[in-house]
């Protein structure tokens, strides 16, 4: 089912910082997954659900797929504004569409699609994600599935 995120998408803003980068002063490739997961935890967070609570609860996300695509580089020192949409929403799994821009220009930095599945925190297996937390991504849901392109 597609998952509706309201008018106002959700962007998370950080830094860039020497950790971030290579000997070249440009963000080293796989610190944009690292961006991105800290957009979808704080996309939780702003849904009023700390990881730390849900695994507390016995319940993880688990990244199962991943899919990234890098147009320009981002530098040291740059602001950057990272999106979690959530595109779809099936019974036990998320899949965020996200995107890292400068925040100086709104340049497209990288783009990638994750799908995320909920799993028992004490034996790794698919569960349900519950009826709360799918309606609070839910929101106004459109029925069927994801057209190619979308």
């Amino acid at each position: 089912m597609r998952a509706h995120n309201g008018d106002q998408p959700f962007s998370h803003r950080c830094r860039v910082y020497y950790e971030d980068t290579d000997a070249g002063g440009i963000v080293y490739y796989v610190n944009y997954l690292k961006f991105m997961e800290r957009a979808r935890t704080e996309r939780l967070r702003e849904l009023g659900y700390a990881q730390s609570t849900l695994a507390g609860e016995g319940l993880l996300f688990v990244v199962h797929s991943a899919q990234a695509r890098y147009h320009a580089p981002a530098r040291l020192d740059d602001e950057l504004v990272i999106s979690a949409d959530v595109i779809e929403l099936n019974r036990a799994s998320l899949c965020f569409r996200q995107q890292v821009r400068r925040a100086a220009d709104d340049v497209l930095l990288c783009e990638g699609q994750f799908l995320v599945a909920c799993v028992c925190a004490d034996n790794l297996k698919p569960r349900a994600i519950p009826d709360s937390l799918r309606q609070a991504f839910a929101g106004a849901q459109v029925p069927g599935p994801i057209a190619a392109g979308e």
